[in-house]
Parts: C-alpha cells; structure tokens; sequence
C-alpha cells in the first residue's frame, strides 16, 4: 500500500511562493520586439562611445605622464 503524501511547512511554504511567482509573471508587461531592437541599440552605441571616450582618456593621461617622467 501506498503511504499518503503528507505535507510539511516547508513543502507548503514552497507551494505558497511558487503561485506568488506565477501570479506576478502574469502582471509582466514584456516589450516588443521593436523595443527590444531599439533598447539593445541603445546599449550597443552608447557602450562604444563610453569604450572610445576611455580609451582616449587613457591615452591622453598616458601621454602626459610620459611627458613627465621623460620615457
């Protein structure tokens, strides 16, 4: 014979959460496809500008401190 299944707090609690989950992700608003093109974009090119703004920051410090220490 088969032992029922009994339930713990824990197991109960477990439950509980997993429909709290279930019950927000259908309040969820996704984007669109064309939001998410446009906000990957947006990322992508603001990434390279701030990449190159550094990358011309670090060689201006390194110029100056090569004009100071002489090398």
């Amino acid at each position: 014979m088969a032992q029922p299944v009994v339930k713990t707090n824990e197991t109960k609690d477990t439950n509980k959460y997993l429909r709290g989950v279930k019950s927000e992700f259908k309040k969820v608003v996704w984007p669109t496809k064309e939001q998410v093109i446009k906000y990957s974009t947006v990322v992508i090119v603001v990434s390279i500008l701030s990449a190159l703004v550094l990358s011309a920051y670090d060689e201006i410090v390194y110029f100056i401190i090569k004009l100071i220490v002489g090398r």
